[in-house]
C-alpha cells in the first residue's frame, strides 16, 4: 500500500511566508532551478558632453544657449567652463587667499551666466559648471585641433583621438 502525501494549503485569507503557493514550491523544488536575475543593460555609448567656454562676451553667451538647446536634442550634458589664467609668480607656490577668492568669484559669475542661459532656453538639468586652469583648458582645446590627449588615471590610460579623420597621406612607391 502506498503512502499518501498531503500538502497543507494556507487559508485563503493568509499569504504564504515566502510568497509562493504550494504548487509553486513543489515546482521549484522539483526543478532545482533558481530564477535568473539579469543585470540592467548599460547603454552602448555614453551620452555626449558639450564643453563651452564662457567668458562674458555676447558670442560666448550665444554658444552657451546653442549648447543647451543641442544638449536637450541629443540628451547630452553641457559643461560651462570659465578659464583662470595662472597667477603672476611661481605657479607651484600653492593657492593663496587671493587665488581662492578669484576662483570663487569666477565660479559665481559662471553660475549666474548659466542661469541666464537656462532662463532663456528653458532647458533644465543638462548643465554643469567648472572653473579650469589655463593649462587644462589648453590641453582640451589642443585635442580638438588634432593633438592626441592621453588621460592617465589609477584605472588605466586612455588616448583621445580626433573624431574627424585626418587627411590621407600620400604613399610613395618603394625605391622612388
Amino acid at each position: 500500500m502506498a503512502a499518501l502525501q498531503t500538502w497543507a494549503e494556507p487559508a485563503p485569507d493568509q499569504e504564504p511566508a515566502d510568497g509562493l503557493s504550494a504548487a509553486g514550491r513543489a515546482r521549484e523544488g522539483a526543478s532545482g532551478v533558481e530564477p535568473l536575475r539579469l543585470s540592467p543593460l548599460l547603454p552602448r555609448r555614453q551620452n555626449p558632453w558639450l564643453v563651452v567656454e564662457v567668458d562674458g562676451s555676447p558670442s560666448a553667451h550665444g554658444a552657451l544657449v546653442w549648447a543647451l538647446r543641442e544638449a536637450a536634442r541629443r540628451e547630452a550634458t553641457v559643461v560651462a567652463v570659465t578659464v583662470l589664467d595662472e597667477p603672476d609668480g611661481n605657479p607651484l607656490a600653492g593657492a593663496g587667499r587671493g587665488q581662492v577668492r578669484a576662483h570663487l568669484a569666477a565660479h559665481d559669475q559662471l553660475e549666474a551666466r548659466v542661469l541666464r542661459a537656462i532662463a532663456e532656453t528653458g532647458v533644465h538639468g543638462r548643465s554643469r559648471t567648472a572653473v579650469l586652469d589655463r593649462a587644462v583648458f589648453d590641453a582640451l582645446t589642443a585635442a580638438t585641433r588634432g593633438a592626441d590627449l592621453v588621460v592617465v588615471s589609477a584605472r588605466g590610460k586612455t588616448v583621445l583621438r580626433p573624431a574627424v579623420p585626418r587627411p590621407p597621406t600620400r604613399r610613395l612607391a618603394r625605391g622612388a
